[in-house]
């Protein structure tokens, strides 16, 4: 899955403030509550493009040098953030403006790496994190026989290709070394967080991440754990079936048919989505399918085509067209002389006047939609550019992710068709099934995947798990949600969960969760909004003026008011509800009961 803004978010988002500007001292007395909230905002424009540009080159160029330029702009982020923080206590109690009352709570809540008060740990926690993703964006895998080492991007790659047991085995285990060392400088930037977050009223890093969501941090857990079984069902239907045909591929010795599968054979570094080994679980193998990458390649398709390709979605709604500056400043694939981070991200620099994406693209069906999905960020960065900096973000975090995601999802067969991406026979009813598949690798496979990156992390900020048992916690929770476990044997010696560039970045993850529910409302709101009355599973809204208009309204406010208000200002209900994935994959859902009759699925 894919992150927005993501190397900013080792100690902030970039629409959350700004560093690179000396603050000079206010006399608090003389100020009121919406004063100190319009001088705030002001300083974080004033900041903005010294900031973004500071961690872009550190994004885009990985050296000793942009490292310490990023780590020195963090440092300066976190005493200004420390600095506004106590300021924003003299407030409270006082009368004021709503606007003024949810600007000051924001100014808490978008932080997700608090700073302690202490400027000696304030610097110690930018090197750390400034360390950690380093180590993540440089690392690489050199095999032992002496051939060319492979970067993060390259064994990705390499992961979804083979279907050689000991070779993906080997990718799996390579990837992991480079995280082993992170395991130190982690628990140390786990310990400094909590003392910042602790430092701003939470008992721990975690209650403040849950807390972010207009609702107090136990309904929030509650929530997630209602939309989770929502879709559990789903999910496990479609493990099952995936675990017999890995089992008939690889021999029952390798896949037991009632046990956990093991992590390295999905295709996917991580084991969240399963979409690489399509191939060994096409539903209906000699009927058509929408994998668009062969045209892709046949079609000679460049990054810039695949972007502009995605443009064209967003624009036939009645988006305007990106700028000019986001070709010439983007980073669309790898450069050959230095290192970068080629996670995909969309990048709102200068308030979303100055949109950019970050990406290391490649002619693959699975990229074209990573960037259909950073181009609804860019849309959403531009659409409430005009609000004041606090209010630069998306309702909640979850709605960021789901809008690209919504248009993914409108990316049907028949749209696809139209483009010339698949062949004309993707409507039968065996490439339907297909498609479905395809789709349910991803979006339904990656669902107990995202619940369980920050539930192992809630537990390391409240202290019920412990440094000494980090591996085998995240183990545990592997195997409950995902019903996946580690190939080989792991201990306290590894850190498994840094292979992860949210973890090593410490970047909360339920955002992505919540997008994937997120997601199937909208597209549903937009279907209905563009008179669309059909099959959910076949509805694209591309084209449709009014529902982009809708659309567009609500990504304008920003995170100005509570996210429930702006769910229901575009679906007409205040709740997240799994409900539309269900009948989304319906046809699915129906193919593989039938399918896993007589199984034993569970494990």
């Amino acid at each position: 899955m894919k992150i927005w803004l993501l190397a900013a978010l080792a100690v902030l988002t970039l629409n959350s403030c700004s560093q690179n500007t000396e603050v000079p001292p206010v006399t608090i007395e003389t100020e009121t509550a919406d004063e100190f909230v319009a001088r705030i905002n002001r300083e974080m424009a004033d900041m903005s493009l010294a900031d973004g540009t500071t961690e872009w080159l550190w994004a885009t160029h990985i050296s000793y040098d942009t490292g310490y330029l990023v780590e020195l702009s963090r440092q300066k982020m976190a005493s200004w953030h420390s600095k506004t923080l106590t300021e924003s206590l003299t407030f409270d109690g006082q009368p004021m403006l709503p606007a003024t009352r949810r600007a000051i709570d924001l100014l808490k809540l978008q932080i997700e790496n608090p700073a302690p008060p202490a400027a000696e740990k304030q610097l110690e926690l930018s090197k750390l994190a400034v360390e950690i993703e380093g180590m993540y964006g440089a690392g690489e895998y050199c095999p032992e026989d002496g051939s060319a080492c492979l970067s993060g991007a390259e064994l990705e790659e390499l992961m979804g290709e083979t279907r050689d047991y000991n070779e993906a085995l080997d990718y799996w285990l390579g990837w992991r070394k480079v995280s082993a060392p992170m395991r130190e400088p982690f628990t140390r930037l786990v310990e400094l967080t909590n003392e910042g977050a602790q430092s701003m009223g939470y008992t721990d890093l975690g209650q403040l991440w849950q807390s972010a969501y207009d609702m107090p941090a136990e309904d929030f857990r509650a929530e997630t754990e209602r939309l989770w079984r929502q879709v559990e069902p789903l999910y496990k239907e479609l493990h099952c079936h995936v675990r017999a045909k890995l089992s008939a591929h690889y021999g029952e010795d390798k896949v037991a048919l009632d046990q956990t599968i093991p992590a390295h054979l999905l295709g996917n570094m991580w084991g969240q989505t399963w979409a690489p080994i399509y191939d060994l679980v096409a539903p209906f193998p000699e009927a058509p399918d929408t994998d668009a990458s062969k045209e892709l390649v046949e079609q000679d398709y460049s990054p810039q085509d695949m972007v502009r390709s995605a443009e064209e979605f967003y624009t036939s709604l009645g988006f305007e067209p990106l700028p000019e500056s986001f070709w010439e400043r983007s980073q669309f694939s790898k450069p050959r002389d230095r290192e970068v981070q080629c996670h995909a991200s969309a990048w709102g620099l200068e308030g979303g006047k100055d949109l950019r994406l970050k990406m290391c693209i490649y002619p693959t069906y699975e990229h074209l939609q990573d960037i259909y999905h950073e181009l609804g960020h860019s849309m959403y960065q531009r659409a409430y550019s005009e609000q004041p900096p606090i209010f630069q973000e998306g309702a909640h975090t979850g709605f960021h992710e789901a809008v690209g995601n919504a248009v993914m999802l409108a990316m049907t067969p028949r749209h696809l068709q139209s483009k010339g991406l698949v062949e004309q026979s993707v409507v039968s009813e065996g490439s339907v099934i297909n498609d479905q598949m395809l789709r349910a690798l991803t979006n339904v496979a990656v669902l107990p995947w995202e619940k369980l990156v920050d539930e192992w992390r809630w537990q390391i900020f409240s202290g019920e798990i412990a440094p000494s048992d980090y591996n085998s916690a995240w183990w545990q929770l592997r195997e409950q949600y995902q019903g996946l476990s580690a190939p080989v044997e792991r201990t306290e010696n590894d850190f498994d969960p840094g292979a992860k560039i949210h973890v090593a970045v410490n970047s909360s993850y339920t955002r992505y969760f919540l997008a994937e529910i997120l997601q199937f409302q909208f597209l549903q709101a937009m279907c209905n909004e563009a008179g669309y009355t059909g099959p959910l599973h076949e509805c694209s809204f591309y084209g449709s003026k009014k529902a982009g208009a809708k659309l567009e309204a609500m990504l304008s406010l920003g995170q100005s008011q509570p996210w429930q208000d702006s769910l229901e200002e575009l679906t007409g209900t205040r709740q997240m509800d799994a409900s539309a994935i269900t009948e989304y994959f319906q046809p699915l859902r129906g193919w593989l009961k039938i399918q896993n009759t007589g199984r034993n699925c569970g494990w």
